[in-house]
């Protein structure tokens, strides 16, 4: 049996939903690889899986997100301050970050909760700044839900197309997805 044929067969089971909340929990706090990545094979496995997986798509985004933004809170001089040094700046916050949330906070939560721009970095420096977390839970929960709940209709909706690429094209799809997860983190480190 194919790679590919294997991974739609057991994304049809019940506990790939956990699966997928698990791992967007990874991908809020560290992953680089979108949190649709995860969500698809069930979907175009089985079309009636789209709201269960987006459901926990979701969950497991707030909660990483959540956990997160406490490694910003609390643990910024070890964990946080290591993540940013990594795939950042730090002298950003300070001069650039602060100043730019104190204005257009909200509107760069939900550029960041609908685009590939890290989420978790976004996370950890609102929790550095002190910016409120129920307002940053709050928008994240929304727009976040809504990214994953187009992505889960669009598949529902196509799903015998989808299905039939990710069978056809498995491993260039997931060879582009790390390349394009490695570029992202190049681009990050540029910044």
């Amino acid at each position: 049996m194919k790679f590919s044929e294997y991974i739609l067969n057991k994304s049809e089971t019940r506990a790939y939903s956990w699966i997928v909340f698990l791992l967007t929990i990874c991908e809020s706090i560290f992953l680089f690889i979108p949190p649709e990545v995860f969500m698809t094979p069930p979907i175009i496995a089985n079309k009636r899986r789209a709201i269960p997986i987006t459901i926990a798509a979701s969950l497991g985004s707030l909660a990483g997100g959540a956990i997160a933004y406490m490694i910003g809170m609390w643990l910024y001089d070890s964990v946080g301050m290591w993540i940013i040094e990594t795939f950042s700046n730090p002298e950003l916050i300070e001069s650039t970050i602060k100043p730019m949330f104190t204005k257009y906070g909200i509107l760069i939560i939900v550029l960041t909760a609908v685009t590939p721009i890290p989420y978790k970095l976004l996370a950890i420096w609102l929790g550095f700044i002190g910016y409120p977390m129920w307002l940053f839970l709050a928008v994240s929960a929304i727009f976040r839900t809504g990214r994953f709940a187009i992505i889960a209709a669009l598949l529902y909706f196509f799903q015998e197309r989808a299905n039939a690429i990710v069978k056809k094209y498995f491993w260039p799809l997931t060879i582009g997805t790390i390349i394009a997860a490695g570029l992202g983190i190049c681009l990050i480190s540029l910044f």
